[in-house]
């Protein structure tokens, strides 16, 4: 049964650079929304500098670019704002990344363009939120992350600061954007009436930290760094082998014999220490010694086959380029092949959502900056002479 596009027919307008924004948009443009990226016309979307760079077109913005439009408008001329007003009359979402206020001096704000469009769906993007002491402050996925507490728990026990090697803080924040736009959506069908989303990073990636929120809550004391291990699990972390590392979570009791078996110390199973849940988290620094000092005899793979044999999630330590080569990868047809504007032929990592079975297509490359000018903009000025 082939899919149609959930979003098929809805408009937007992205006026954002690198991560949050984009990445927000193709979300919603990966389910059929139409996307129209307004770009500066020198340069463009900064993300576009950054490399690899095949023959001069970066890898990273076709990323997050997939399936969009290019325009270009200098929103600091006001011909070209009055371009932009119009695409946003005509338009169901308009999403921005933007510094708080921005968008308003440049006479885009949601008050604005709701006189224009009732029904509009405004969604800004931002480190701390349109409103409050911090709303005028700057912030990347760093600071974010460095400021909602991720960093206090992520990294070995009594080592420095360390972030998440995926930019967390922005992509929580698109995939919180894309799920409010959609949700808002149904909202203005049924209204007439568009709002305004206020999509913070900081309120984002603490969203996500539930369980480190709701420790502090219930216990007073702050979460601490564990490394690749669990607060109230064990053994659920990464082990050292003869060979490196892998992992393995068992996280019940039922998991934890199968365990014990594996590694043929059955009576583990009774030891006072790790009768349950709790008390192998408690002494789980113990149980890490006790299972290392039998996991190095032997290499990572041996173990993994043992563990999966028996039921035991487990996995290796995979660098990108051996997950985006195992088996399973290429089943759901994640990686798809991408030709871009000049020509290069690449790859990419495609929606991850399956839909009624089907792995959602590539419909359109990411494109070059102001690829779209004439179709776009010759449309949005009813026949005037289309700019640049």
């Amino acid at each position: 049964m082939k899919h149609t596009a959930a979003l098929s027919g809805i408009k937007v307008i992205e006026i954002c650079n690198v991560a949050a924004g984009p990445f927000c948009g193709m979300l919603l443009a990966d389910m059929g929304a139409d996307v129209i990226k307004i770009e500066h016309p020198e340069g463009g979307d900064t993300l576009r500098a950054w490399p690899p760079l095949s023959e001069g077109y970066s890898e990273n913005f076709a990323s997050l670019n997939r399936n969009k439009r290019s325009v270009t408008l200098n929103l600091k001329d006001p011909a070209d704002v009055a371009r932009a007003r119009e695409l946003a009359a005509g338009a169901d979402v308009l999403l921005e990344n933007n510094r708080p206020g921005v968008m308003a001096r440049l006479g885009l704000g949601y008050e604005d363009l709701a006189e224009l469009n009732p029904r509009l769906v405004y969604c800004s993007i931002s480190a701390y939120g349109q409103t409050g002491p911090r709303a005028q402050e700057g912030g990347f996925d760093l600071t974010i992350q460095a400021m909602s507490g991720i960093m206090s728990v992520t990294g070995e026990a009594g080592g420095a600061p360390v972030k998440c090697g995926v930019p967390v803080a922005d992509f929580t924040a698109g995939l919180y954007g894309a799920f409010s736009i959609t949700a808002a959506l149904r909202v203005a069908q049924a209204t007439g009436r568009g709002t305004h989303l206020d999509v913070p990073m900081l309120g984002v990636t603490m969203g996500i930290a539930a369980l480190q929120t709701s420790e502090y809550f219930g216990s007073g004391k702050d979460p601490q760094k564990l490394g690749s291990a669990h607060p109230r699990n064990a053994p659920y972390q990464a082990f050292r082998c003869r060979d490196g590392y892998f992992g393995m979570a068992a996280g019940n009791n039922a998991l934890w014999k199968s365990v014990c078996a594996v590694v043929g110390r059955p009576e583990l199973f009774q030891d006072e220490r790790f009768l349950d849940t709790g008390r192998r988290a408690r002494n789980q620094v113990e149980l890490r010694d006790l299972l290392e000092a039998i996991f190095v005899q032997e290499d990572g793979a041996t173990w993994l086959a043992r563990f999966r044999e028996t039921g035991v999630p487990c996995a290796p330590i995979n660098s990108y380029s051996e997950v985006l080569a195992d088996p399973q990868v290429e089943h759901m047809g994640w990686v798809q092949p991408l030709e871009l504007p000049n020509g290069v032929k690449t790859r990419t990592f495609g929606a991850p959502v399956r839909i009624g079975g089907q792995t959602l297509p590539i419909r359109s490359a990411p494109p070059a900056l102001g690829e779209h000018n004439a179709e776009v903009l010759g449309k949005a000025q009813a026949g005037t002479e289309a700019v640049r």
